[in-house]
């Protein structure tokens, strides 16, 4: 009797196996790899008129509050943007001759021609969470102690602003299981007095283990347990 097939076809259907797997490994290892708000999210910089507002000279060098131009932030859901007449009562014209360079001057002319045409600056907006997550609730966040640099990373040293960190769900719940099990929330919470002092609370945050005797007191700051099921953050 003639042999149909040749006896190195025996090992063709375990290679063809392996070859699936490691093909599916590869498929779900990038997904899950380059899909992710960390990777595709974390150092996203949009360009922004003007050259951008430079946090690192407004927040650091002059050490402006945050609250200054976010005012709403301790009152609203929505961290707002200022609005266009905050910029200009520093930057207005009578101002130019005492303060400002003509460099500086030119970096700052479209705040003026903005407040002259009565018309916002078209920031281009960095932290935008998906259309089917509610509005990252601000005023709840920061009356528990959550600080902007948990969030937002070091402001104060940002010539530009840039994505700091994910945003996912992971993230977030990260927290909200920490703070729920008492499992060393002096992680992520600091005392209310602080949430906008970002240099010492990213010193306090890189040695948690230092305020751990407060730990307690920080979770009185939090009447209701940071919720986890799908409704409080998914429309």
């Amino acid at each position: 009797m003639s042999v149909i097939f040749p006896k190195w076809m025996n090992s063709l259907p375990p290679v063809v196996a392996i070859a699936a797997i490691g093909g599916l490994a590869t498929v779900v290892g990038g997904f899950w790899y380059y899909v992710t708000p960390k990777f595709w999210r974390v150092g996203y910089m949009p360009t922004q008129p003007g050259g951008g507002f430079n946090h690192q000279i407004h927040a650091g060098k002059l050490g402006i509050d945050c609250r200054y131009c976010h005012s709403k932030i301790e009152i609203s859901s929505e961290a707002n943007i200022p609005p266009v007449h905050v910029c200009y009562g520093c930057h207005a014209e009578p101002k130019l001759k005492q303060l400002e360079s003509p460099v500086h001057k030119e970096k700052t002319e479209f705040v003026r021609a903005a407040y002259a045409k009565d018309e916002p600056i078209a920031w281009n907006r960095v932290h935008k969470l998906p259309d089917y997550v509610r509005n990252f609730p601000h005023n709840i966040h920061l009356a528990a102690g959550v600080s902007c640099y948990s969030c937002h990373g070091q402001i104060m040293g940002m010539p530009v602003v840039f994505h700091a960190e994910p945003l996912s769900m992971s993230w977030c719940l990260d927290c909200h299981r920490a703070v729920r099990d008492n499992d060393h929330p002096e992680r992520f919470l600091v005392p209310k007095d602080m949430i906008t002092k970002l240099i010492a609370v990213e010193g306090r945050l890189a040695s948690p283990q230092d305020h751990a005797a407060e730990a307690d007191q920080l979770l009185k700051n939090i009447k209701l347990t940071p919720p986890e099921n799908c409704g409080a953050c998914h429309y």
